[in-house]
């Protein structure tokens, strides 16, 4: 995307899932790009330069902000696990609201004219009557604290572009891909087949509920979103990252059983349940569709193979 070419981008939480796809995409553009995010040292990606910054560290921050000399800026660092936050509620927020609003005060205080897309996620709605897709105008009904966190991340980013900054803002919905944590529902199962395929364990699949639908995307797709949004998004707009089409965990679970082939059986693991969740959740992208030409690439069946094939190459051996 030649709107990239030899420009200054810095990504927050640039060695993470969704991290190290965006800096990928970037630097295929031919950009710039410059990586912060608390590992020690820089990790494994085509960086510029990277940073060691917490969130939490308002001076820091501005100084981070300050040394990329950005004209684009990804925000995704932060705590990406609801169910987590329910256990660590106030790190959640420290790391998601308080986070978000230093990178803003970084950036009006080094890089007030440099394009800042916050990534949100669709949890800020909430639950959904079945068979709808949300759109954006829709109020938020946060049911967890990392949900809460993000709304309240949103509202941070509105008024900074109320206030003149030139930002835009995501709600993302679901999405998997090689490289993910194996806390999350898709890889963990992967993970769990994968040691079966190679007798490293015994033939059962722990889970949480299966009785949830979600709209679930490719972060490769999720991550070209990003680039379009950066380059064709309306200032101080949010945009649903999404699908746009609703699946029932149960129904990705067989689907993943059949790529393998594995006798297994399945068992509910308590641990795994969340204190409250969302039943159903599916958004309507027809506002990115329209606003950049972006829509979902990547079939479904193909995000899945790959995650299954991610695990099989680190799976244990027995």
């Amino acid at each position: 995307m030649t709107a990239f070419s030899g420009r200054n981008v810095l990504v927050t939480g640039a060695s993470g899932f969704v991290g190290r796809h965006v800096v990928g995409a970037l630097t295929a553009a031919g950009a710039r790009v410059h990586g912060l995010g608390l590992d020690p040292s820089p990790p494994a990606l085509a960086l510029e330069s990277w940073q060691r910054v917490e969130l939490a560290d308002a001076a820091a921050m501005i100084d981070a902000v300050a040394a990329a000399r950005p004209e684009f800026i990804v925000h995704l660092a932060g705590q990406p696990s609801a169910g987590l936050s329910f256990d660590h509620p106030v790190d959640t927020y420290r790391a998601n609201t308080l986070g978000t609003w230093h990178l803003i005060q970084g950036v009006r205080a080094a890089a007030p004219r440099a394009r800042v897309l916050v990534v949100g996620t669709g949890e800020v709605y909430g639950p959904q009557p079945e068979g709808t897709r949300v759109g954006e105008g829709a109020p938020f009904r946060p049911v967890s604290p990392y949900a809460l966190s993000k709304a309240a991340a949103d509202a941070l980013a509105e008024i900074a572009a109320q206030d003149g900054l030139d930002v835009v803002r995501t709600r993302s919905f679901a999405h998997a891909g090689p490289g993910q944590d194996p806390r999350f529902a898709l890889p963990s199962w992967a993970r769990q087949l994968a040691a079966i395929e190679r007798g490293a364990a015994e033939p059962v699949i722990r889970v949480g509920n299966l009785d949830i639908t979600r709209d679930l995307s490719d972060v490769r797709d999720v991550a070209r979103a990003y680039l379009e949004l950066l380059a064709r998004g309306r200032p101080g707009a949010a945009y649903n990252v999404c699908r746009g089409e609703g699946v029932t965990l149960a129904r990705v679970l067989d689907m993943l059983r059949a790529m393998s082939g594995a006798a297994l059986r399945i068992e509910r693991d308590a641990a795994r349940l969340r204190p409250a969740d969302v039943p159903y959740l599916v958004g309507d992208p027809s506002a990115i569709q329209l606003d950049t030409g972006w829509r979902v690439e990547i079939a479904f069946e193909r995000t899945l193979r790959d995650v299954l094939e991610d695990a099989r190459a680190n799976a244990p051996v027995a």
